[in-house]
């Protein structure tokens, strides 16, 4: 799958997070997840497994009663995963997020603010440092996905939250996973 990027606001530029960063791929600028956290502490972030040459975001995810692992783009806002189990999941499939390494939950209380989804529920993953953590919405298929970082300015997250990385390929049933 190609990236297609999105313009990274300039402001947010002097103010990103540890654990993101931008990246430069076929003279495009994109935002980079390079380090993010279980609760307990356990970097999600392989090297065994590379999306779009980087490395990808291992998680362990259950749906509809099956468990397996998911390997998701690091790529701010990109749509690409890869499973080593082949979920069976319906319209409004829900999933349950957890450690690969420990098992702890991921979840969290999560209003989902994207139109038509009416998921109350998300997948919290933690930047270093406590500095902020990223949240995606639980419903399989729903791109909604916000940064949350107390030190940043809320209409400037909010921007940065709304991209997504949209390409050839993306229209798939796991979408909402980053």
């Amino acid at each position: 799958m190609e990236l297609i990027s999105n313009k990274i606001p300039d402001e947010f530029r002097t103010v990103i997070p540890r654990g993101l960063r931008l990246v430069h791929k076929n003279d495009q600028e994109f935002l980079l997840v390079e380090s993010i956290f279980c609760p307990r502490g356990h970097n999600l972030l392989v090297d065994s497994v590379h999306i779009h040459g980087e490395p990808s975001i291992k998680l362990e995810l259950m749906i509809n009663g099956q468990k397996g692992l998911a390997f998701i783009d690091a790529f701010w806002g990109s749509h690409v995963k890869l499973f080593s189990f082949l979920p069976e999941c319906g319209e409004g499939t829900m999933l349950e997020g957890f450690c690969p390494y420990c098992h702890c939950s991921l979840m969290e209380e999560y209003s989902c603010h994207r139109e038509g989804c009416d998921s109350h529920t998300g997948m919290a993953l933690q930047l270093p440092s406590s500095t902020g953590k990223v949240i995606v919405c639980a419903r399989l298929g729903c791109p909604a996905h916000i940064l949350d970082v107390s030190a940043i300015p809320h209409e400037l997250t909010e921007s940065i939250s709304g991209i997504n990385f949209f390409g050839a390929g993306t229209e798939d049933l796991f979408g909402g996973l980053e």
